[in-house]
């Protein structure tokens, strides 16, 4: 009976052990990005920047267009902290042989990735605050308790994808050329998915472009919470979204290898 009492006693101890290690390495990812300007300011403020020129300066005090707007470029910025963390961030890191002493250290390799995952998802919760001060004080967005809470976990979920792919390029490319290959990943594709500007705006080829591309998919779910969306069903979304989701997971996972590999 003391057998098993120690035994389960140390389990305990092993298991808050390997929760204190995450939680030390979510507080420190989390004080190295909120202390890199060049990271914390864009991926915060740069949304809300294209929000206040699109949403307010130009469209007229129209509410209904702001209240797109809002959606699309909340997209728009959940999207930045997931890519940069992990594609443009991982990159430098690996570059600099930080992963490689993370990987010598009894660390768990996981704590990592979801150290980053957390981080990223805090980052799209001060992006949605900015944007929400923005809209609910220059524009006539009027959205209720449960719109604004719906909109807000589909969004901060929805980063889900990007992390992955994210982390993809992260182990794939060097550190020098990492911002520039994410940004031009980043931006053409938030523009074709008519993240910028509605997507009934863009040429008709580039609507059904638009269909292949995950930030698409995110928006409209965003976009159904204030029955603004272009079609198509909740399900139809999300199936969409997961696909890409386990596509980016096994590119993740390829790449990993081929790092390991090399």
């Amino acid at each position: 009976m003391n057998n098993i009492q120690s035994i389960n006693t140390t389990q305990n101890i092993n298991i808050l052990q390997i929760l204190n290690i995450y939680r030390l390495e979510t507080k420190f990812e989390w004080l190295k990005s909120i202390r890199n300007p060049a990271f914390a300011l864009p991926a915060i403020l740069f949304p809300a920047l294209f929000y206040t020129f699109f949403g307010v300066l130009m469209n007229q005090h129209n509410p209904q267009a702001a209240t797109y707007l809002l959606c699309t470029y909340g997209t728009f910025g959940i999207i930045g902290p997931a890519l940069f963390s992990f594609g443009a961030g991982l990159a430098v890191e690996r570059g600099q042989g930080w992963l490689d002493i993370k990987d010598a250290s009894p660390m768990p390799g996981s704590a990592q990735i979801v150290s980053r995952l957390l981080v990223s998802m805090a980052f799209s919760v001060m992006v949605l605050v900015s944007l929400g001060i923005v809209a609910f004080t220059m524009t006539g967005v009027s959205l209720s308790l449960v719109q604004v809470l719906s909109l807000s976990i589909i969004l901060v979920l929805g980063g889900l994808p990007f992390c992955l792919l994210g982390l993809t390029l992260g182990l794939l490319l060097k550190a020098e050329s990492a911002p520039a290959v994410v940004n031009l990943v980043y931006l053409p594709m938030s523009f074709l998915s008519g993240l910028w500007i509605p997507i009934t705006m863009l040429p008709n080829f580039l609507q059904t472009f638009a269909e292949f591309l995950p930030p698409f998919h995110l928006s409209q779910l965003a976009l159904k919470v204030v029955a603004l969306d272009a079609g198509g069903s909740v399900v139809h979304h999300i199936v969409i979204l997961a696909s890409f989701t386990v596509i980016f997971f096994i590119l993740a996972i390829m790449a990993f290898n081929k790092k390991s590999v090399s």
